[in-house]
């Protein structure tokens, strides 16, 4: 098979190298994919991600087998219809189901009528009165801007300040654009949150195992909100009965009740969980992979991820197997200043084999790999337990230059350590 990954990040990436380790599939090209994805064989295409009809053309001059979407952007744009129109077959939800992810208030309105358990929300279009409910509410308070915010548009604010400065960003100062004209305010959960994805075709739900991200840019969850810093699975402090329940009780009948809403769902839905006294919770749905818990979850997959695509886009039902003996630990390695305004150009080390590393914000400079975007790639490892992966990956970032970059050091500590 002949496959197209659309996207560029680690993510991405990760998905690839997955696919092309199938023996049914000869070539994987990734657009646009990035300079460091050659590594591991994989062909970038230098066509934009918005770019359908080129994409469509792509995909029909090279004879691709199928196409899947990484990133939520092109699917809010429309990019699966496209190619179902055009008659090619491309995994993804259509535009109209990737709003689970395009909309908070949407995502909110599928899990009231199908009973899934979520925080108590309002949603707000006008300042003063989204304003005047933070003062009567008080704090710990979470800010979400209803639309797309590239995994920085939700703030949980400890103090009523923190939380009125926040909704002044998003709907006065329009740090988010059009996405934060509307903001859903939430209600504080308190508990450990964890990731739940699984493949789904309408009803039908192929759970994956748990991940936990971590969103902060700093040690200790402190610092601004960023697209994830490292992620870790499995999630040990998450029991086994919590993790079904959420199968049973959110994945199950988000599925179930996007088909109910005439929006029916093919494609990753990701759950974002949060373990409370009262069972587990939804904080969000997303339309795609997580990025980095992809990394760190696919490693673990061990039937075959090409074949399951396959299987899926063409009535078939999928064989999905896990290794639950298995750990895997990844930590971002990210550019000065992110989330924020980022140096760009500083050198990429060479890693040993103990760790496998997925490229993201990199470009090429005389030969050589250098930094290019805010997440700059991720470095990953498996172990037995938590414990040694982490190991494996902090020992081979310890041995590399990394100047003009940064990293958290106590990924998976929660799991590890039990610290908090």
């Amino acid at each position: 098979m002949k496959l197209l990954v659309i996207g560029s990040g680690g993510r991405e990436h990760a998905i690839a190298t997955k696919l092309l380790s199938s023996p049914k599939v000869t070539n994987v090209y990734c657009a646009k994919g990035n300079i460091g994805m050659i590594k591991d064989g994989i062909e970038p295409v230098d066509i934009a991600e918005d770019d359908h009809e080129a994409l469509i053309e792509f995909a029909k001059k090279h004879q691709i087998d199928w196409t899947f979407v990484g990133p939520e952007v092109p699917l809010l744009n429309g990019i699966v219809d496209d190619f179902e129109k055009a008659g090619l077959k491309i995994y993804g939800p259509r535009r109209n189901a990737a709003m689970i992810e395009g909309s908070k208030e949407f995502a909110k309105k599928i899990m009231q009528q199908n009973n899934i358990p979520t925080a108590d929300y309002q949603v707000f279009t006008v300042y003063e009165e989204a304003k005047e409910y933070i003062e009567k509410m008080g704090a710990p308070i979470v800010i979400k801007a209803d639309g797309l915010a590239a995994g920085k548009g939700v703030v949980v604010a400890e103090t009523e300040f923190e939380a009125l400065e926040a909704l002044k960003e998003m709907m006065v100062d329009q740090r988010f654009g059009e996405s934060g004209t509307r903001v859903v305010i939430e209600e504080f959960l308190e508990g450990q949150e964890f990731s739940l994805l699984a493949f789904v075709r309408g009803e039908e739900v192929y759970p994956m195992v748990v991940a936990q991200d971590h969103k902060a840019a700093f040690d200790g969850d402190k610092g601004p909100n960023t697209g994830g810093m490292g992620a870790y699975s499995p999630v040990p402090q998450i029991p086994e009965w919590m993790v079904q329940t959420a199968i049973d009780e959110i994945l199950q009948p988000a599925a179930k009740g996007m088909v109910e809403n005439g929006t029916l769902f093919n494609g990753i839905l990701y759950a974002g969980l949060i373990a409370t006294d009262e069972g587990p919770k939804t904080i969000e749905f997303n339309a795609r992979f997580g990025d980095p818990e992809t990394q760190v979850i696919l490693p673990r997959l061990t039937s075959d991820l090409a074949q399951i695509f396959d299987d899926l886009l063409n009535g078939k039902n999928p064989v999905v197997t896990w290794d639950h003996e298995l750990s895997c630990l990844g930590v971002v390695v990210a550019a000065e200043g992110y989330p924020g305004e980022y140096l760009k150009g500083a050198p990429i080390p060479e890693f040993t084999d103990t760790v496998t590393v997925s490229y993201a914000g990199v470009a090429e400079d005389s030969g050589n790999l250098v930094t290019d975007g805010g997440r700059v790639y991720l470095v990953a490892a498996t172990g037995n337990d938590l414990k040694e992966a982490q190991k494996k990956v902090y020992d081979a970032l310890s041995i590399v230059d990394t100047d003009g970059t940064f990293y958290r050091i106590d990924i998976g500590d929660k799991a590890i350590k039990g610290s908090l």
